[in-house]
């Protein structure tokens, strides 16, 4: 894909620079169009049929790639009878626990789709909202999107710090990335297939969000924000993140942000 301006500034008889013309829309073809599903799952026997059940129900051509990350209570099981069952397109078992970003890295390879999105394996984010995640993509207007659970869309109120650690991270990430997201950390980000694979991804746990964001500013992405609904989990219902992600993700930020 080419992600530089249809045009480069130029210089006037005048002197004065004239400005870039606005890209030229990139729409893909509704009609043979296939969205990849990366669902990356890590001990979710008790949600996985539920989120499945709610990935096959979106009227969206897809493929569903699921990455096992070493589970331990029985998922894999589930997942090999799901799999026979024709509700998974691609399975994938990682040896070992290896992170959530090495198991979507691992997923992102395996993907053929126009575009690809990530979908966690927990019920916290809805494929209803994937039309509006879509939209701009189909249209042409945006190489990527994020549904951004501070726009406006129904939520479920939990913890205060971790809005404010969201807060602060994404206002971090804006400042090295000069873009001006909402939630940088928002687990929905559709983008371009053609561009999710050839963008340079090492993060292995939760360095993943600031990381892609980092590398689709780095290439000029045209980035859109929607807002989307949430259902966030309490620890108690099988949340993993800790503050030491939260901790390690400033870190990551400057990282990739300085890094290409």
């Amino acid at each position: 894909m080419n992600l530089t301006p249809s045009s480069v500034p130029t210089i006037s008889a005048s002197g004065l620079t004239l400005a870039a013309k606005p890209r030229e829309l990139t729409p893909l073809d509704e009609r043979t169009f296939r969205l990849s599903v990366l669902i990356p799952v890590f001990n979710e026997r008790n949600t996985i049929e539920t989120i499945l059940d709610r990935v096959h129900a979106t009227p969206v051509r897809k493929e569903i790639i699921c990455v096992d990350d070493g589970s331990t209570d029985g998922t894999r099981e589930r997942l090999v009878e799901l799999h026979a069952a024709g509700f998974i397109d691609r399975l994938i078992f990682q040896p070992q626990n290896g992170g959530k970003g090495k198991a979507i890295r691992t997923a992102l390879a395996a993907s053929t789709g126009d575009v690809v999105i990530v979908q966690d394996a927990d019920l916290e984010y809805d494929p209803q909202d994937w039309p509006a995640l879509l939209h701009p993509l189909i249209e042409g207007k945006a190489d990527a999107c994020f549904g951004s659970r501070f726009l406006g869309g129904p939520h479920r109120v939990l913890y205060f710090w971790h809005s404010v650690g969201n807060t602060m991270l994404t206002t971090f990430s804006n400042m090295l990335t000069n873009l001006n997201l909402t939630d940088m950390e928002t687990c929905y980000k559709a983008v371009r297939g053609d561009l999710a694979r050839t963008l340079h991804l090492t993060s292995d746990r939760f360095g993943f969000e600031p990381e892609i964001t980092a590398r689709l500013a780095q290439r000029d992405a045209r980035i859109y924000e929607v807002p989307i609904s949430y259902a966030g989990r309490t620890y108690a219902e099988g949340k993993k993140i800790n503050w030491r992600d939260g901790i390690a993700a400033f870190w990551h930020t400057l990282k990739f942000s300085l890094t290409r």
